[in-house]
This record gives structure tokens, sequence and C-alpha cells, in this order.
């Protein structure tokens, strides 16, 4: 009760944050000009507020918690939802999709830089970008594109049997994937994924000496 106590300002903030996240989302129109200073002023609310919370965060709590598991569900909320959006509206601009493929990994490297630098153990740093970059390189994007948008194209309207544009897949498999694959691939990544999250700190020893830091010398006289 006391931890609860403690932690209520970022609780309640967060709360706050995502209520009026939803109403910008779900109730209001999704207009691509600003109509009256009312509603820019209204939209940047979510933003204060969770900008705000996460000031109010404890990071002892968090570290406690394991709250740095929620970088990868902000990743994907980005690229499972937000990246097949974007592609879906610009499909005919094909350099789109070299900036948002370039762009992904530039999103998961600032998410663990903020982290590395707001107090995150290295071993996490590692755990969190190679999981990410698992998961981008997995196919979920693939996926995601076919069920996240509404296609009126009918061969886009249920999952094809050959996956021809996941060249990604494609040069690992020596073929274009079958959708069978493309899941396999996809299933494959994702377990990787979480055993690089969840895995015992003591199986990644040999990469933690590696790179370990080398100990800051005090400088000698004379």
């Amino acid at each position: 009760m006391n931890t609860v106590r403690r932690n209520a300002p970022f609780l309640i903030l967060a709360a706050l944050a995502a209520v009026f996240a939803g109403i910008v989302w779900f109730a209001m129109p999704h207009d691509r000009e600003v109509k009256s200073l009312g509603i820019l002023l209204f939209k940047l609310v979510p933003f204060v507020l969770a900008t705000e919370a996460i000031a109010q965060l404890d990071p002892v709590w968090a570290q406690r918690i394991r709250l740095h598991l929620v970088v990868p569900v902000c990743f994907l909320v980005y690229f499972l939802y937000f990246v097949p959006k974007i592609f879906f509206v610009a499909e005919n601009h094909p350099e789109l999709y070299y900036y948002v493929l370039t762009l992904t990994p530039f999103v998961i490297l600032s998410l663990v830089l903020a982290f590395r630098i707001g107090g995150g153990a290295s071993h996490l740093v590692r755990r969190l970008s190679y999981a990410m970059i698992l998961l981008m390189l997995s196919g979920l994007e693939d996926l995601a594109y076919l069920t996240v948008n509404e296609h009126t194209d009918p061969a886009w309207q249920t999952i094809p049997e050959v996956w021809t544009w996941a060249s990604h897949m494609t040069v690992r498999l020596g073929h274009p994937a079958s959708k069978y694959e493309a899941f396999t691939l996809i299933a494959v990544h994702i377990v990787l994924a979480l055993f690089v999250l969840f895995a015992p700190k003591r199986w990644f020893a040999p990469v933690t000496r590696v790179f370990r830091r080398a100990p800051v010398q005090a400088p000698t006289a004379g």
C-alpha cells in the first residue's frame, strides 16, 4: 500500500494521459490540418500528462517491477500499427519504405540510449536492443500490414500463400516464403526475442566479458 501511495502521482498522471490520448485518437477526427488553437492545445494534453508522469516515475520502483519491459511493448505499438498504416496509405511512394526501414533501428537505438542515460544496466540495454531488432526482422510487420489495414484488393484481403514481397525472408530462405514458412520465421524470431529478454543473466556472461567496459584509471602524477 505504501508503494502505491508513493507512486500515486505517476499512476494518476499515466492514467489521465491514457484517457486523454484515447479521446484524441478515438473521439476526434484524424485531420491533417489543425482547425483551431483550442484543438491544438487539447491534442497536446496527453503528451504533457505523459511527460509529467514519466518525470514522476521512481527509477528504483521501476527497476524493481522490471518496467524496462515496457520498452519493447512501445516499440511494437510503433512497428506493428503505425508502420503498417504508413505503408498502406503511402503505398505509391516506394522510397518511403527505405526511410522507415532506416528509421526503425534509429528508434530502437534512441530508446535504449534513453534507457541507458537514465541509469539502465548495460546487460538490459543489450537485451532490449537485440530483442527489438529480432522483432523488426521477424516479419511481424508484414503480417500486421495484412491484418491491421482495410484492403480492397481481393489479393490482399486474405493472407497470400506466397510472400513474394518479403525480401528479407527470401534472402534467408533462398526462395519466396510460403505463408507457413513466414509464420514459422515469425514464431522463431519471437521465441528468440523472448529468450533474449528473459533468459538468466549468467547465460550472457561470455558476451558481457567480451564487451566489458574498461575501468577508468586515475591519472598518474608527473
